[in-house]
């Protein structure tokens, strides 16, 4: 029996093409790979995939209730849509602090303006003004304001006074946002995650140009400090179950704090991340890839739930802190 393996993606071409080459040309009896292709799309009705990895559906919600209805029926959708449709930053950083692993002091904002089909009465639980003597002593300034569910610096705001946060809050308009205190750091880190157990760690300048962040002039961190990272990667892709993710870290005084690692659609073209990285992705993913097809199980559950979840079906606490939740596992 074929187990086919599909990828579903917007714009980029390098890592599509390239991902779907590599499963081919290993010859795997009984593994193919191809790009999907929608004709019509019949509510509970099977797809022709084993396994589909998601690229594009975060931005398209069409596509995001067509991966939807093929994972009930078993497709093995990379990342899970039910899980990709609920999960955002502000909730992510909560569960880091139940996990035990550092990140930034943050809090929620509400939108600057009114949403869609709100009126003011619709936020008479929300008390106006905030505590924001309270809020700005926690933070502190400088600090950094982004879309509690936003990616790709899009919205991204440094502000460095109270006069300058409200002048830039009034600039984000219906977004929901984080408010997060500045890390200094020494090293930054983006790293590559697949299938919960393959880690790349590269290393990262976000202060530079777009096509530069991935070149780094600092010293190179101690092995320990890489170690420390690689398991905190895999604790917070366990607990939330993805397939495919990145987690930035940015390392003060040899902390490694969490700052973005909810990005279930990662760049991956090779203009951006470079030739040696780009080989890295497009192996593991292919690898991962291969691996679901083969577990595959006609007609049932074949998405990745997340400790999280696993815990909170099974009524087990979550505050592990001293009772970890995950298997950091071996990446290669």
């Amino acid at each position: 029996m074929i187990k086919k393996i599909g990828i579903i993606h917007g714009m980029e071409d390098s890592f599509p093409t390239a991902f779907i080459d590599r499963i081919n040309s290993k010859n795997i009896d009984g593994i193919v790979a191809e790009r999907v292709l929608i004709d019509k799309v019949i509510q509970g009705e099977p797809g022709e995939f084993a396994v589909i990895l998601d690229r594009i559906s975060h931005d398209a919600p069409f596509y995001r209730s067509y991966l939807k209805n093929l994972a009930i029926s078993g497709t093995a959708v990379m990342n899970n849509p039910f899980w990709w449709s609920a999960d955002e930053k502000f909730f992510n950083n909560a569960l880091a602090v139940k996990l035990g692993i550092p990140v930034p002091n943050t809090v929620l904002l509400p939108s600057h303006e009114l949403p869609p089909n709100t009126k003011s009465h619709s936020f008479r639980n929300l008390k106006y003004p905030l505590d924001w003597e309270t809020i700005f002593k926690y933070i502190g300034f400088p600090a950094y304001m982004k879309p509690h569910d936003g990616g790709g610096w899009k919205g991204v705001y440094k502000v460095d006074t109270m006069e300058d946060f409200f002048e830039k809050y009034a600039e984000t308009g219906t977004d929901v946002n984080i408010l997060q205190s500045e890390v200094t750091f020494d090293y930054y880190f983006r790293c590559y995650c697949l299938g919960q157990k393959y880690v790349h760690i590269m290393y990262y300048e976000p202060r530079n140009a777009a096509h530069l962040r991935y070149t780094w002039n600092g010293p190179e961190a101690s092995a320990e400090l890489l170690e420390t990272v690689r398991v905190y990667t895999l604790a917070l892709n366990q607990a939330l179950g993805y397939d495919f993710n990145t987690v930035e870290w940015a390392v003060k005084d040899g902390i490694p704090y969490a700052i973005d690692f909810c990005n279930p659609a990662p760049d991956a073209e090779k203009v951006s991340v470079g030739e040696e990285n780009f080989e890295w992705v497009v192996e593991h993913a292919a690898l991962m890839a291969i691996e679901r097809a083969m577990a595959h199980k006609e007609g049932q559950d074949n998405l990745s739930w997340g400790t999280y979840v696993h815990h909170s079906v099974n009524g087990i606490a979550h505050n592990r802190a001293t009772q970890p939740i995950f298997n950091p596992g071996v990446s290669s």
